[in-house]
């Protein structure tokens, strides 16, 4: 999300008063050398090349406060982004914010919602304006798609109770999750829905990948895996499981790309040799536990289905060990 913060934006005045004209503007849009954020705010297009969709969410937000009168209060999964949590399947075209019931007229590229927030429920994340933490949750929670609920959840409470690595705090937690439910059930819409993602929702899932195996293993019938099972190493220290299948005896792994790709999680070695510590970790775990391991990818977790045939393939099936 960084990116999306040092990302210049510019009006149609500073653009007019760099001796950009109407017909200009049109012939650099067309080029598509610049790139209309919103009405009346435009950034380069080089400068928006492999933006996140949380990036463009936050892209927009900017767009918007610079545009606005009075800055605006960001909410829902516009206001996410801006904690900085995973927003898988949102609308990356319009933001989020909340009005004032006085306040009237539309605003352009926006989901507008209408009530009261308490001053204690507002903060600011990059120099905007966004509902709390707990608040967030809660409308996220209320409004949003299963899956999309999840994945915003486990990251909120993950932000809130992993204090160091491996180390996490249930405590702080189940109070975050108690104070996101208590603001969601004043609202006299989605309530249950609210219940329902709260209640599922585990900040020791480490990415949105686990997040929605979670789902999609639940949804299979399997019983609430353990997450980040430590298995202690050759040299001391633990290695982690993404997923203990407690119920079939066996271990569970997200295998996304990044591990593999982004030069930042490779810290500095090669893809090959990644790919080693991976095949020897592997090994250990499955020698010292006796117990097998299955991997499975953004491909695997399309329906329960998917994911299922993947693990039936490894004799894995709810009610089998």
């Amino acid at each position: 999300m960084d990116a999306s913060l040092s990302i210049p934006l510019r009006r149609r005045g500073d653009l007019a008063a760099d001796g950009v004209d109407r017909h200009r503007l049109d012939a650099l849009l067309r080029s598509g050398l610049l790139r209309r954020i919103r009405p009346g705010v435009y950034a380069e297009t080089a400068d928006t090349t492999g933006l996140s969709l949380e990036g463009w969410i936050v892209v927009r937000a900017r767009a918007l406060a610079l545009v606005s009168a009075e800055p605006p209060l960001f909410s829902h999964l516009t206001a996410a982004a801006l904690h900085g949590w995973p927003t898988i399947a949102a609308d990356s075209e319009r933001v989020h914010v909340i009005l004032d019931e006085r306040r009237r007229g539309a605003v352009a590229s926006a989901v507008r919602h209408r009530g009261e927030v308490p001053a204690d429920d507002i903060v600011e994340r990059h120099g905007l304006r966004c509902t709390s933490i707990p608040r967030t949750m809660a409308d996220v929670a209320r409004t949003c798609a299963f899956d999309t609920a999840v994945c915003v959840l486990d990251a909120a409470l993950r932000g809130v109770a992993h204090t160091r690595v491996a180390t996490y705090d249930a405590e702080k937690a189940e109070e975050m999750r108690a104070r996101a439910l208590t603001i969601a059930l004043r609202s006299a819409h989605g309530r249950s829905r609210a219940y329902r993602a709260l209640a599922f929702a585990d900040g020791k899932a480490q990415l949105p990948g686990e997040s929605i195996s979670r789902i999609r293993l639940a949804q299979l019938g399997f019983e609430p895996p353990r997450l980040q099972v430590p298995v202690a190493g050759p040299s001391g220290t633990n290695y982690y499981v993404d997923f203990g299948l407690d119920d079939v005896q066996a271990w569970g792994e997200f295998d996304g790309t990044g591990k593999y790709l982004d030069d930042a999680l490779r810290s500095g070695r090669t893809t090959d040799e990644v790919v080693l510590r991976e095949k020897q970790r592997e090994d250990w775990i499955r020698g010292v536990t006796r117990r097998p391991m299955v991997r499975w990818g953004w491909s695997h977790l399309r329906t329960a289905d998917t994911l299922g045939r993947r693990l039936a393939a490894f004799h894995l099936t709810p009610g089998t060990s």
